[in-house]
């Protein structure tokens, strides 16, 4: 897909990107459905991921219904444009990709139940696209916030890619970049925050490949 001449399934060069803004974006101080900050500092015992598996309305959902989850925002990471708007962001001149972060209580739940619900949200095998939504905001990308993270990615995607070329797919695209001072989580508009809670009939573009991922029964 062209915007003003350049290709959107293309990464953005630095040279290229969107200078951004120094001014975070304005959000609603607890979650529409959950009641829970959206922002942190968290509780003790509250850990978090990044996830980006297309159009970031739908992919709040999944991990606001989930049992053990605090608090979920949408926002843009991964890229260059800091505090991005939702149009720079679909321009492809930002970098970033579209994403859920997802705040979850361990004693409840487990990050690698948040893999789980990941990767059989989306179809991770699509590059710079989700179904009809094409560009790189729009890719799939894990954004793990340590080496135990880094390690549960791993080897979940190695399990799935498994399930997956067995039912006959491709091969993962899925991007895996720390979450760092160098790759921040910006937080999106208000009214993209818990948007298919406040607009029931919205657009929601995600649909899975239909094959469940084996998490608990990787061995790395």
């Amino acid at each position: 897909m062209l915007f003003f001449g350049r290709d959107k399934s293309t990464m953005v060069q630095e040279a290229d990107a969107l200078p951004g803004r120094d001014r975070e974006m304005p959000v609603p101080a607890r979650h529409d459905v959950l009641g829970n900050p959206l922002r942190g500092p968290f509780p003790e015992g509250v850990d978090t991921a990044i996830f980006g598996m297309g159009c970031f309305w739908g992919a709040e959902r999944i991990f606001w219904e989930a049992p053990g989850v605090y608090t979920t925002a949408v926002g843009y990471a991964g890229g260059i444009t800091p505090n991005p708007t939702y149009e720079e962001a679909c321009s492809g001149r930002t970098g970033h990709a579209e994403v859920v972060l997802v705040a979850f209580e361990t004693a409840k739940t487990s990050y690698e139940e948040m893999l789980r619900l990941f990767w059989e949200g989306h179809d991770p095998t699509q590059g710079m696209r989700q179904g009809n939504d094409l560009g790189t905001q729009y890719r799939s990308l894990i954004m793990w916030n340590s080496p135990a993270q880094l390690a549960a990615a791993e080897s979940s995607r190695k399990a799935y890619q498994e399930m997956l070329t067995a039912a006959g797919h491709g091969t993962i695209t899925t991007e895996l970049l720390q979450a760092d001072a160098a790759h921040p989580f910006y937080y999106a508009e208000d009214y993209h925050q818990q948007y298919l809670a406040k607009n029931p009939n919205g657009y929601c573009g995600l649909g899975g490949t239909g094959v469940a991922c084996p998490i608990g029964l990787a061995t790395g």
